[in-house]
Parts: structure tokens; C-alpha cells; sequence
């Protein structure tokens, strides 16, 4: 903490010095709660507005609204019994679709008998050309004027189409989840009403499903019949080809044909298995002549041949290995040799004869297999002249009983659409009858009237919460932090209209209070942005007129010289200054007399006793026409010289480039911002053309701050205002 003791004697108080703040960083971590009731409480007048004129506007519909009475009615629909015994063997009948007839209900021509039978045309309540038209009806009516070509309309409506939709937005038809009850309810303002439409409508269902079954029935019985004398002819048809046939070809006896087939059958086993003799003997002899010694195994030989063939075989490995073990000059051997001649030339005169008994026996069967083939053939010729007469005889048999099955289901189907007919096309069992209602339907008009007052309370805070989403305005630094540049230099709290009149009494008071701590804290800023010393020149501005710019430049002027430091506060605003009736000096010579020539700047230098400042008023504006801004550099330069801190309280830089020249020549420039006023978009374009003019940081002081309201808001810098 510093103290500055002030080097002139017209500031008769001191200045405690106080570093800024450091602002409240919450951590990323952290969800704010509290966010909600903070936007509530901001906008509460706005919230209590919209939700007291949506609820009065609600009171006359509310207070309109006639009680409605509900009845209902709860049955069962169910196939009759009877048909659903009379079910054919092994079959079964299709169960009732309760949901069609549930649609039934729901029918055109139901709904049109019953509004004919109840006389719904006399009632207000659903007949709209019996009520009066409502000012909405009345404003749509204006609207289909205004946009109408002038011509009738060529389609005039029944007036049973105007009541059918009021009919159907009254009657509710329904099904318990997971049974077959079936619900009949009707809302009205007439509670007999309301209990006389379910059990018509039973009534009207009944009738008309009775009516129905009955025309469905005749037409199927009608068909039947048609169908039944086509089916009859058919019959007499086949019948009469049956007897035609017979007389054409004779009587055809079935025994006859069955021997001949049995005869037939027997020659072709005989002559299969002299076929099978031959195939048996061919192989014999055709294996023997080759001396094949794997075809002879298949064969059956005789006893005879098989033991010289075995001794054959035996003498043969007895002579391998005879040779092996003497050689082939050996008694033994010789003799051996002489034993396997023996028995090859016995073998072979076996053969001889075995193979003349069966080329003798494939002779004979040679002679049977021709004398059995002429026989079957001789049989089968004989079946097949009988066997096409009685195949046709069978066919057309057949044919007959097809179709005389087909006539009698034709009759039977027949005697069961006569049954039927005699039966009710579905039982109904009434549950619960629709009863007169004792109480009307609902909630009372106080339970709407609270239901519309929290509806009107969502839309009001859904319509603050859109004004807080739609709101650009700039309240905080934390704002601004994405634009290059811009340096924060504090925060000032409103002032009311009179302390701003008399600003040093209010620097004067108690060490200034929270207004002149914000204005130091500024102060300290504006020193930190110059490398720690006080600048010589300073441009105070602002994106448009109104943010309080000239309040702000004389706070720093007044905090200034109470610092010890000499103040030259320049209206540079040259059209619409008014920097002399604040300080109420009543001169009229200033800076635009300065900068056209008319005056030196000795003349214009003023000096204002009560705050010590030097000040140099507006001047005529009529002649600010072509002035000569570059002899603001003298001001400049004499200020220095004479060790005096030079403000400019500018025109707003979107609006003026005068205040675009001075921000060149001075030190720093420190753009004021009107809390909840400014729009962060004019305070981007004012910084981007100050950056365009000199590329240094631009303070952002943001003005007029009401700290109750700032308090409420979230940003980082709410704590320390609060």
C-alpha cells in the first residue's frame, strides 16, 4: 500500500493506494449450480410480467370451460355359441377379430344413425351453428375474407359433416391391454347424454351386424345353390360316360385280367432264371478254356477237377523247392517232374469233359429261354388288349365319385349357411351398462388456473433464458478475453445523476467510496499498461455516445491530481462536447477557436478551482469544419513541458476519425464500455480500428456497472463486485 501526498494545496485529501483485485479463477472442474436462480433473480421483472399477462389471458378460457361428464359402457363380443359348436370333424372354426369389430364401431353409418336418433343436429355443444362465434372464429373469419376471391363457395356442406368430428373428438372406442373387453365412452356437458350414446351405439352395432351377417349370408347362400345344380350336371355327366363306355366295349372281368397278369409275372421269374443259367455256364466255360486261375475261383467246379488242381498246386511248390536245395539235375526232381506231367494231363481230360457237359447244358437252356420268351410274349399281348378297357373303366369311375364328393360338400355347406342363418351374427355380454355420471370429468377451474399460471411461468423463463442467449452486451472482461489487445482496466460501479454532477464531493467523502476505488484501480492500469510510469497523454473514448466517456475521463482526472500529479483535461469531442457546463465555467472560447486559428492556447487553458484541474472546453462547434488536428501535437508538447498529464475526452471512435487521429498522437487510449449496453460486437470493431491507427494495447473500462445485478451473474469478476 502506497500513499501519495498531492504536490498542489487545492485537493485539501489524500489518496490511499490499492493494487487490484485478483480476479476469482473457479476451476475447470467446477459447475456452478446456482447459475439458474442467479438468471431467475435477473430477470425476475421480466419473468413476473410474462407470466401475470399469459395467466390473465388464460382467465377468460378457464373461466369459460363448461364441466364435461363421461360415461361408459364395458362388454365382451363373442362368436355365437352354437357355431362354435357346429365345427366339422378335425377342423376348427375361425375365432371372432375383436379389433374389426371393435372398427365397427367407429363406423360412418353407425355414427350418422345415432346422430340422427339422439338429435345432435338441436344440441349447441356439437352442432357449431347453434353457438355463437368465438373472436378467434371470428378473426379467422375476417382472415378467409381477406384472402377469398370474392366467389361462393361451390361445395356446400351437410350439416351432418359439421357434427360428425365433434361426434368422433366425444367418443372414445377401446380394448384392455391383454383381453378382449371393449370400452364404449362418451364425453358431454349433458350427463344423460353421456350415458344414452354408449348403449345406442350397442344398439345401432347389433343391428347393423345383424344386418350385415344376413346380407352375406344370402349372397353365399345364393352362390352355393348356383354352384350346387353346376355340380349336380357334372355328375350326371360322368355317370352317363361311365355306361356309354360299357356298352362300347363289352363287360371286362377283373378275374381274367388277374391270371393273365399272375400267368405273365411267372414266365418272366422262369425266364430270368434260365437267363441267370446262362450267365453262370458261360462264365464256367470261358474261365476253364482261358485257364484263368482268378476266374476259376469264382466258379463252382467239380470235386474231381478241384482235388487235381490242388494236387497240381501242391506239387508245384514241392518242385520250387526241390530245385532250391538239389537243383535241377536231382532224382528227386526229375521224378517230381515227371509226377507233375501225370497229374496236368489227368487235369486236362477233366477238363475236356467237364467242358462238354456244360456246352451240352447251355444248349438246352438255350432251347428253353426261346421256347418261355414266345410264351410271355403270347401273355403279354394278351394283357395288353385287356388292361387299357379296364384302366379307362377305373378312370371314369373315379371321375364319378370325385364328382359326387363335390356335390355333397357343396350340400353340406349349404345346410350350414341355413343353420347359420338362423343364429345372431355375434353374442354380446354387457359388462358394466353405460350408467348417468354423478360428477363431471376433470379437474376444477382453480386446478387449471394453477396449471396455467406454472405454464405461463416455463414460458417466461424459457423467453428469459432466450433474452439471456440472445444478449451481446458486454458485462464482464472475461468476455473480451478472445479479442486481441485489449487490456482490462477495471471495473466502475453506476453513479447516480447528481453524484456525477459533483464528482469531486464524491472523491471527497470517506476516501471516495466504491465508485473512487474502481477509478484508481483504473488509474493503476493505465500506469502498468506505460511500463509502471503515468502516461503523458491518454485518449478516452468509446464505440458510441451515451457509455459515459466523459464521466470516466474526469474520475481519472480528479484521481489524478489528488495523486499529486497536474491534469490537462482536453474536450476533444468538437461537435458534441460539453465539457464546460460541467465544470460551469461559462467560457466559449476552447479547441476548436485553438485548432482554426482564432485563439492561442493561453486563451483556451481554463482552470477549475474546486478540483484543480486544467481544462480545455469544446469552443463553438459551427467551427469545426476544416480544423487542424496536428496542432493537437502543441498541446501535447506544452502539457509536457510543463509536467501536466494530458486527457482527451474524444468523440466515439466508430463515429468520428477525428478521435482516430488523437489516438495516434497520444500515449495510451482507454475505451469505456456501458455495462449491459455495449455489444461485444461494437467493442471488437471499435478496438480493430484503433488497432489500425497504432498497434499497441487498448484498456477496456467498463462503466455504469449496477453491482447488485453483476453480482448475479457468473463470471469471475462477479465475487469482487459484490
Amino acid at each position: 500500500m502506497t500513499v501519495l501526498i498531492p504536490t498542489t494545496g487545492s485537493v485539501p485529501h489524500s489518496l490511499i493506494r490499492h493494487e487490484p483485485p485478483m480476479p476469482f479463477e473457479p476451476r475447470p472442474e467446477d459447475f456452478d449450480l446456482t447459475a439458474v436462480f442467479r438468471l431467475i433473480r435477473r430477470r425476475i421483472a421480466m419473468i413476473a410480467v410474462i407470466s401475470a399477462l399469459l395467466t390473465l389471458a388464460s382467465v377468460p378460457m378457464i373461466s369459460g370451460l363448461k364441466p364435461v361428464y363421461h360415461a361408459e359402457s364395458r362388454l365382451m363380443i363373442h362368436s355365437p355359441l352354437a357355431s362354435t359348436l357346429d365345427t366339422p370333424e378335425g377342423g376348427q372354426r375361425d375365432p371372432l377379430n375383436v379389433t374389426s369389430e371393435t372398427e365397427r364401431l367407429l363406423s360412418r353409418a353407425a355414427a350418422e344413425r345415432l346422430i340422427r336418433d339422439l338429435h345432435f343436429a338441436d344440441l349447441p355443444e356439437f352442432n357449431p351453428a347453434l353457438r355463437k362465434a368465438s373472436l378467434i372464429g371470428r378473426a379467422r373469419g375476417m382472415l378467409r375474407g381477406l384472402v377469398s376471391d370474392g366467389k361462393p363457395d361451390t361445395m356446400v356442406r351437410d350439416g351432418i359433416e359439421q357434427i360428425i368430428p365433434g361426434y368422433y373428438n366425444a367418443l372414445t372406442v377401446g380394448r384392455d391391454a391383454g383381453s378382449d373387453v371393449v370400452q364404449i365412452g362418451f364425453n358431454s356437458q349433458d350427463p344423460e347424454l353421456a350415458a344414452a350414446v354408449p348403449n345406442a351405439l350397442l344398439g345401432i352395432y347389433l343391428d347393423q351386424r345383424k344386418a350385415s351377417a344376413q346380407g352375406h349370408l344370402a349372397s353365399a347362400e345364393e352362390w352355393l345353390r348356383q354352384r350346387i345344380a353346376e355340380q349336380q350336371g357334372r355328375v350326371d355327366a360322368a355317370s352317363d360316360a361311365v355306361a356309354g363306355y360299357r356298352k362300347a366295349v363289352g363287360a371286362v372281368s377283373n378275374d381274367v385280367q388277374a391270371e393273365q397278369i399272375k400267368s405273365a409275372a411267372e414266365l418272366a421269374d422262369r425266364l430270368a432264371e434260365i437267363q441267370q443259367g446262362q450267365t453262370e455256364v458261360t462264365a464256367a466255360i470261358s474261365a476253364l478254356e482261358t485257364e484263368n486261375d482268378a476266374a476259376i475261383q469264382k466258379i463252382v467246379v467239380p470235386d474231381s477237377i478241384g482235388v487235381l488242381q490242388r494236387t497240381l498246386r501242391t506239387q508245384h511248390k514241392e518242385l520250387d523247392r526241390l530245385l532250391q536245395t538239389y537243383g535241377d539235375n536231382a532224382d528227386e526232381v526229375v521224378s517230381l517232374r515227371a509226377d507233375i506231367f501225370k497229374s496236368k494231363t489227368g487235369l486236362d481230360l477233366e477238363v475236356d469233359r467237364y467242358l462238354q457237359v456244360q456246352r451240352a447244358k447251355l444248349m438246352v437252356l438255350d432251347r428253353q429261354e426261346r421256347s418261355v420268351q414266345s410264351a410271355l410274349a403270347t401273355a403279354r399281348d394278351q394283357l395288353s388288349r385287356s388292361a387299357p378297357a379296364q384302366a379307362e373303366l377305373t378312370r371314369l369311375l373315379r371321375v364319378v365319385d370325385n364328382e359326387q364328393t363335390t356335390l355333397d360338400k357343396l350340400e353340406e355347406q349349404n345346410r350350414g349357411l341355413v343353420a347359420q342363418a338362423a343364429l345372431p351374427a355375434v353374442e354380446v355380454e354387457v359388462l358394466s351398462p353405460a350408467a348417468i355420471p354423478l360428477q363431471p370429468q376433470g379437474r376444477g377451474r382453480l386446478f387449471y388456473l394453477i396449471g396455467a399460471a406454472m405454464a405461463s411461468l416455463s414460458v417466461a423463463m424459457t423467453a428469459a433464458f432466450v433474452r439471456e442467449m440472445m444478449d451481446r452486451s458486454v458485462r464482464s472482461h472475461e468476455q473480451l478475453e478472445g479479442a486481441a489487445d485489449i487490456v482490462p482496466a477495471g471495473l466502475l460501479p453506476a453513479l447516480s445523476e447528481r453524484a456525477g454532477k459533483n464528482l469531486p464531493m464524491v472523491f471527497g467523502h470517506s476516501g471516495g467510496g466504491v465508485f473512487a476505488e474502481a477509478v484508481r484501480a483504473t488509474a493503476m492500469a493505465l500506469k502498468q499498461a506505460n511500463a509502471g510510469k503515468v502516461p503523458y497523454s491518454v485518449v478516452v473514448t468509446s464505440a458510441h455516445s451515451g457509455e459515459g466517456k466523459t464521466l470516466v475521463a474526469r474520475s481519472l482526472a480528479i484521481e489524478l491530481v489528488a495523486a499529486g500529479h497536474r491534469v490537462l483535461l482536453v474536450d476533444g469531442d468538437l461537435r458534441c462536447g460539453d465539457l464546460g457546463s460541467l465544470f460551469k465555467s461559462g467560457v466559449k472560447v476552447g479547441l476548436n477557436e485553438f485548432l482554426t486559428g482564432q485563439a492561442e492556447l493561453a486563451e483556451i487553458v481554463h482552470h477549475h478551482a474546486n478540483s484543480g484541474i486544467d481544462f480545455i472546453p469544446r469552443g463553438d462547434p459551427s467551427l469545426h469544419q476544416r480544423p487542424h488536428l496536428a496542432d493537437i501535437s502543441e498541446i501535447v508538447k506544452l502539457a509536457r513541458a510543463n509536467g501536466q498529464i494530458v486527457i482527451f475526452d474524444s468523440a466515439p471512435i466508430l463515429t468520428s476519425t477525428d478521435t482516430a487521429q488523437l489516438a495516434g498522437m497520444a500515449d495510451l487510449t482507454l475505451l469505456v464500455v456501458r455495462w449491459a449496453k455495449t455489444s461485444q460486437r461494437a467493442v471488437e470493431g471499435a478496438a480493430q480500428r484503433l488497432r489500425s491507427i497504432k498497434r499497441s494495447e487498448i484498456l477496456v473500462a467498463i462503466n455504469n456497472v449496477d453491482l447488485r445485478k453483476h453480482a448475479l451473474y457468473g463470471f469471475r469478476d462477479s465475487g469482487i463486485s459484490s
